[in-house]
C-alpha cells in the first residue's frame, strides 16, 4: 500500500516536472492588428480601481483596444474614482449593471453586460485586484493566436503578504500544475481537465457567441471554469498559460479574507458532495499523510514528503512564489482542508460584498 502511495506521489512529481518545462509562456510581442475589448466588472472596488486603470492605460502595441468597465451597484467611491481615471482616455467606457438579472450572479451579469456592448475580435475578462505589465494584453493575444486556440487563461501571479496568504494562496497554482498534463489538455479539451482562471481570460468572441455569451454560466460561483468547460463542449480548445510575468495579483490580505473568498467558493469547485470528499482525501493525502507515516517511522514517509515538497516547489518557482514555503505543504493541506468544510457548512448564508452566494 505505501509503496502504492508512493507511485502516486511519483506521478504527481512527473507531471509537475513535464508542465514545469511545457507551460505556455507567452512571448510575442508583435503588434496585434486585431480589435480587442477588455471587460473588467467592479463592485465596491475602490481599494483597487485606480491602480487596475493605470495598468489598462500603461497597454501597448494594441491600436485597437476598448475597456469597458461595468459597476455592479458599488456602494463605495469606486465608480467616482474610475471616472475620474479614466476621463481623458477615449478607449474607456463606464456602464451600469443595474443589478444581477433574474437568476443571475452579480459579476456574471455584469460580464454579460459587457459583452453585449462589445464589438471587437477578442474578448477578455479582468479582475480589478490584477495589475497588468505593458504589454500583458499584446502577449496574450498573440500567445492564442499562435496556438491557434480559442480561448487562454494566463495565470497571473498571486502575490502574498502574510503568512497565511503565503500557505494558501500557491496552492492555486500547483493544484493544476501538480495534476493536469496541460500539453494533453490543449491537444486533446475535455471538460473534467478545464483549467481557467477568470482574473484574467482571453477568448476569441466568435467562441463566446456560439454559446451566447455568459449565459451557460448565469449562476455559476466559479465561472471562469465552467465558461472554459462550455466552451470545451461546444467543440473550442484552450489551455491555463503562465502569465506570472505579465500579471500580478492579490486577491486576499488577511485570513478572514481568505475564508470569505473561499467560503463562497469551494463547495461548487468539485461538482459536488463526492466531489469535495474526494478532494479532501486527495489533499490529506498528499499533504497530511506522508507526515503521520514519518511519525510511525516509516522510511517511504520521507520519499513521499519530499516528492510532493518538490510538486510544490516546483510549482512556486514557475508561478514566481517563494518555494521555501512548500516545506509547509502539510500546514497548507490542513488549512485548505478546513476551508473546504467551513465552505460547505456556509454554503447559501455567506456573503460576498453584501450578496448571500
Amino acid at each position: 500500500m505505501e509503496l502504492a502511495f508512493f507511485g502516486f506521489s511519483y506521478l504527481l512529481l512527473l507531471i509537475s516536472i513535464f508542465n514545469f518545462f511545457s507551460i505556455r509562456i507567452p512571448r510575442n510581442t508583435e503588434p496585434v492588428t486585431q480589435s480587442v475589448t477588455v471587460l473588467l466588472p467592479v463592485r465596491d472596488e475602490e481599494r483597487n480601481i485606480e491602480d487596475c486603470i493605470r495598468g489598462l492605460k500603461s497597454q501597448v502595441n494594441v491600436p485597437l483596444l476598448r475597456f469597458i468597465i461595468i459597476d455592479d451597484q458599488s456602494i463605495d467611491n469606486t465608480a467616482e474614482l474610475a471616472r475620474r481615471a479614466t476621463k481623458e482616455d477615449s478607449r474607456f467606457s463606464i456602464i451600469n449593471s443595474h443589478g444581477p438579472r433574474p437568476g443571475w450572479l452579480g459579476k456574471v451579469s455584469a460580464l454579460q453586460r459587457g459583452f453585449d456592448a462589445a464589438e471587437s475580435d477578442y474578448i477578455i475578462t479582468l479582475d480589478a485586484d490584477v495589475r497588468l505589465q505593458p504589454s500583458a494584453i499584446s502577449l496574450a493575444v498573440n500567445q492564442l493566436e499562435d496556438l491557434t486556440l480559442d480561448f487562454i487563461s494566463p495565470y497571473p501571479r498571486q502575490e502574498s503578504g502574510s503568512l497565511i496568504e503565503k500557505l494558501i494562496q500557491p496552492l492555486l497554482h500547483w493544484s493544476w500544475m501538480a495534476t493536469v498534463i496541460l500539453r494533453l489538455a490543449e491537444k486533446v479539451p475535455h471538460r473534467s481537465t478545464a483549467v481557467a482562471n477568470g482574473q484574467f481570460f482571453v477568448v476569441r468572441k466568435s467562441a463566446l457567441d456560439s454559446i451566447d455569451g455568459f449565459t451557460s454560466v448565469q449562476s455559476k460561483i466559479l465561472d471562469d471554469i465552467e465558461i472554459a468547460r462550455s466552451l470545451i463542449a461546444a467543440g473550442h480548445h484552450g489551455v491555463v498559460t503562465e502569465g506570472s510575468a505579465i500579471a500580478q495579483t492579490r486577491m486576499y490580505r488577511n485570513f478572514n479574507e481568505i475564508k470569505q473568498g473561499y467560503g463562497k467558493s469551494l463547495h461548487k469547485a468539485f461538482g459536488g458532495a463526492i466531489g469535495a470528499t474526494v478532494a479532501i482525501a486527495f489533499v490529506f493525502m498528499t499533504g497530511v499523510l506522508p507526515v503521520i507515516l514519518i511519525f510511525l517511522g516509516s522510511p517511504l514517509g520521507w520519499f513521499v514528503y519530499l516528492t510532493i515538497v518538490s510538486t510544490r516547489a516546483l510549482s512556486d518557482i514557475r508561478a514566481k512564489s517563494t518555494p521555501i514555503y512548500a516545506i509547509l505543504h502539510p500546514v497548507s493541506s490542513l488549512i485548505l482542508i478546513y476551508l473546504i468544510i467551513y465552505s460547505w457548512n456556509k454554503r447559501g448564508v455567506i456573503q460576498w460584498k453584501g450578496r448571500t452566494v
